[in-house]
């Protein structure tokens, strides 16, 4: 096996295992990692528009951003509000349980940052991985996020 391809399918087996340990440690508290996502993004940033979240959605789930954020609103986690800027457009911002949840998502990766910061090369890791997603949507979208 190239070492090219030895690095595309670690890439791909670490993402899985990432992704199935968090969406194992949030089934406990009744979320998906796309709507973890979701709630982290407005925690971090406001109230924003369905556009604004999609923007920033790094998890690639096949679901659009309004069937999403569709399920959040019908959990009672995320609520829509007038625009005060335009009355035509929505804003979406967290409920009071919404922002419970965003807590408890918060805690539920700080464990699993504490886990990853314990691997050597870290650094050296984030710079190969950002010159890899780079200019890409996935890239783009974390960057946007990241600021």
């Amino acid at each position: 096996m190239r070492q090219a391809e030895r690095i595309r399918y670690l890439l791909l087996a670490a993402q899985r295992e990432g992704n199935r340990q968090l969406a194992a440690a949030l089934r406990a508290i009744g979320l998906t990692p796309e709507q973890s996502e979701v709630l982290r993004i407005l925690g971090d940033h406001g109230d924003l528009s369905i556009k604004g979240v999609g923007l920033m959605l790094v998890c690639d789930s096949g679901t659009n951003p309004s069937r999403l954020v569709e399920r959040l609103v019908q959990a009672g986690l995320v609520e829509r509000n007038p625009d005060p800027a335009d009355r035509r457009k929505m804003q979406l911002a967290l409920t009071a349980e919404g922002r419970l949840k965003e807590q408890q998502t918060r805690s539920i990766e700080d464990a699993m940052y504490a886990q990853i910061d314990l691997l050597p090369g870290g650094a050296e890791l984030a710079a190969t991985l950002e010159l890899i997603v780079s200019g890409r949507p996935a890239g783009e979208a974390l960057r946007r996020r990241i600021g």
